[in-house]
């Protein structure tokens, strides 16, 4: 039976909100962030089954985000009139390992939530997070603003990308989309895959002397644009209050603007190091990018919705560095 409809909540205009990927990286963040914002809001969170449980304040149903059966009778049941899809492989190293996941999570799944979404709740707004990735050799010719061309060059972007392509699509005309395409982001409990959460993992076992004081790199040279994962989430939340008067398709990068060099922000965290430590290249780290510099613009979204960073890239590493240190105390 169809869950009864329910008012909408003050802080957002919906009144039930479908996540996924609530317990990823952003996941973790975002969660709490909407609980304070809109706490008349009911929430669902779709998680893997065998997924830790999320706080009390979250109903949770488990299935694979690529079951389009079970995600079609969880859409159906709880009836969101909004739906926040996070749930992604999104480590672009492990993209290229690991192909038919990649695809199967970031498309498979996003097309079994349009389809369900087109069908069972064909009124509601649909969020989906896809990434600055998407751009790849457009890069070549400058910052990225919405209007840049799509040009991914890994598996994880073509798949995003892919998918972007398939929701204008298979959603239904009164389902609102909204896509962000997200730079890099980090902060407290991002996993050693990504760039600053391992050089903040290794500065942390060093300290302890649970590592040679030796710090292993792979390419240093990248120019990137980064953001604190509260600032994106931010982002998101800022997208979802303005939505009834954002275009039926709209599309959004989420992004500082600035361009920081890996080994400056290895510099900014060797600063705060506890230890002395050589820095090292490592052949298994070492994947040369032949692009260079990856800036995104985000006037859109700053005019639109009023966002801006609000943490310091300096602020986030002394985040990341204390949480790798209390990892490494649990040890």
């Amino acid at each position: 039976m169809q869950a009864a409809a329910a008012p909408r909540s003050p802080g957002l205009p919906f009144s039930r909100l479908l996540l996924t990927g609530g317990n990823g990286f952003v996941g973790t963040h975002l969660a709490p962030m909407l609980s304070a914002a809109a706490p008349g809001l009911s929430r669902l969170m779709l998680v893997r089954p065998g997924s830790p449980a999320p706080g009390a304040d979250w109903a949770v149903a488990e299935a694979e985000i690529d079951d389009r059966e079970s995600v079609a009778a969880i859409v159906r049941d709880f009836a969101p009139d909004c739906i926040l899809h996070l749930a992604a492989q999104a480590s672009v190293g492990a993209s290229q390992a690991q192909a038919e996941a990649t695809w199967r999570v970031n498309f498979d799944g996003t097309f079994a939530l349009a389809a369900a979404c087109a069908r069972l709740a064909p009124r509601a707004t649909f969020l989906f997070t896809s990434s600055g990735e998407t751009y790849g050799a457009s890069f070549r010719d400058g910052e990225a603003s919405e209007g840049t061309p799509l040009r991914p060059q890994n598996a994880y972007a073509r798949s995003k990308a892919a998918a972007e392509e398939m929701l204008r699509d298979v959603l239904g005309p009164e389902n609102r989309l909204i896509v962000t395409r997200a730079f890099n982001h980090t902060g407290r409990g991002q996993d050693e895959r990504f760039v600053l959460p391992a050089f903040a993992a290794q500065i942390a076992r060093i300290e302890r002397g649970a590592q040679p004081p030796v710090m292993m790199v792979g390419n240093l040279d990248a120019v990137r644009d980064f953001l604190d994962v509260r600032d994106v989430c931010a982002a998101y939340l800022a997208l979802l209050a303005r939505a009834p008067s954002l275009k039926m398709r709209s599309v959004f990068n989420v992004s500082s603007g600035t361009g920081w060099r890996i080994a400056d922000l290895l510099t900014l965290l060797k600063a705060q190091a506890g230890a002395p430590f050589e820095i090292r290249p490592d052949e298994a780290r070492l994947r040369p990018s032949d692009i260079p510099v990856a800036i995104g613009r985000s006037d859109l979204l700053r005019e639109v919705a009023g966002w801006r960073p609000a943490h310091p890239i300096e602020e986030t590493l002394r985040d990341i560095l204390a949480h790798a240190r209390q990892a490494a105390a649990r040890v």
